[in-house]
């Protein structure tokens, strides 16, 4: 590669279907910006996931169903990614890995596509899910060997979070309809962080029904409680996108951004 646009947006995820939550949206948002490139990285091929009854999918053949969903999601979208890397690491493994590993398979691809902005999970993985955590540790990892080199690209480094006010406004709603709320002492239940820790918002609630039809074509995971989700839900899933800002150090105080870009 010889030259490089200069709006390069990498999200790397644990899972198939991490994406589309994280950043189908972004994509569509932004696709038809002068200059973007998306370059996407999967850690796994998910093939420790759930197997919804009719799916198709066995244990043997999940990862390999789980990458095609994947791609029939970003059809849907209607942009792939410019650059798809899967590195086939054990689904629900990533933690053990011996340590540098996954951050090292990051930095090869960072240092060829020295994107602009890097979204992944943060240090409480959204969810508490040790493969999230683990691939938000060796992302910023990654990013921090690249951000003061002097070179372009490596300007933002975002996180993944949901903020608290809104954590807790679904959770009232979920035990107003006699759902169980997020514990946050539970794996695999939502995280909250303080409202005033949120850097970036992004409002996507012009993009809540793509995300919606992306998320369908991950057939293996069409389950609960994805299939339970009203519209209400749906929008607070995915109808705004809200990011802690890991690198370069943001204070408490200043406005959020409202674009991945916004000031590069």
């Amino acid at each position: 590669m010889t030259t490089l646009p200069g709006r390069v947006l990498a999200f790397v995820a644990a899972h198939p279907d991490d994406d589309v939550m994280g950043a189908v949206a972004l994509v569509a948002k932004y696709q038809h910006e002068p200059g973007f490139r998306f370059v996407l990285v999967h850690a796994t091929d998910g093939d420790a996931g759930e197997i919804a009854p009719g799916s198709g999918a066995t244990r043997e053949t999940l990862g390999a169903v789980r990458r095609e969903e994947d791609r029939a999601g970003w059809r849907v979208v209607g942009r792939m990614p410019d650059r798809h890397d899967w590195f086939g690491f054990p689904d629900g493994g990533l933690a053990d890995l011996a340590d540098g590993v996954l951050a090292d398979r990051v930095a090869e691809i960072f240092a060829e596509e020295r994107p602009d902005v890097v979204v992944s999970a943060g240090p409480d993985g959204i969810s508490g899910h040790p493969d999230h955590v683990a691939v938000g540790r060796a992302t910023t990892e990654a990013f921090l060997r690249f951000a003061s080199d002097g070179g372009h690209g490596f300007r933002r480094l975002l996180h993944a979070a949901v903020p608290q006010t809104a954590l807790d406004r679904l959770n009232e709603r979920l035990v107003a309809a006699g759902r169980r709320p997020h514990d946050p002492t539970r794996i695999y239940d939502l995280r909250g962080v303080p409202d005033d820790q949120i850097a970036c918002t992004v409002d996507q609630r012009e993009q809540v029904r793509l995300v919606e039809a992306a998320f369908r074509e991950h057939r293996t995971q069409w389950a609960p409680p994805w299939t339970e989700n009203t519209a209400a839900d749906w929008r607070w899933a995915a109808g705004a996108g809200h990011f802690l800002q890991a690198w370069p150090a943001w204070t408490r105080g200043t406005p959020r951004s409202t674009h991945l870009f916004e000031g590069l």
